[in-house]
């Protein structure tokens, strides 16, 4: 039987949709690349520390996995962290992702006023 899909907070919520996002355009998902994401789609800062310190707890939960490569010179041979999400995380993220629309869902005009 399937392990249930735990309830995320917000920001672990940007944080694997913005690894599926990476992911989605075949590009290297680690922390600078998710960081820029969730500033991009969001508007909102993405401090770095919290970054890291949630791909940590994700990954502690099975909904992330990692990978390490090798370092490049551009970044003084320090190797990366790629990310990418589990099958839980996926189901994570997509109950999540449903709840905030189904709480939405009859609100849009007061939703829309200044």
């Amino acid at each position: 039987m399937a392990q249930a899909a735990p309830v995320l907070g917000e920001f672990e919520a940007l944080l694997l949709l913005a690894v599926l996002h990476l992911t989605e355009a075949k590009l290297d998902a680690y922390g600078s690349a998710i960081r820029d994401e969730i500033e991009t789609r969001s508007g909102r800062p993405a401090p770095r520390g919290s970054i890291y310190v949630t791909l940590d707890r994700l990954e502690e939960k099975g909904l992330l996995s990692s990978r390490t490569t090798g370092g490049s010179a551009a970044r003084g041979h320090r190797p990366k962290r790629i990310f990418t999400v589990t099958a839980l995380g996926f189901r994570a993220v997509r109950a999540s992702v449903s709840a905030f629309s189904r709480m939405q869902r009859g609100l849009e005009a007061l939703l829309e006023r200044p």
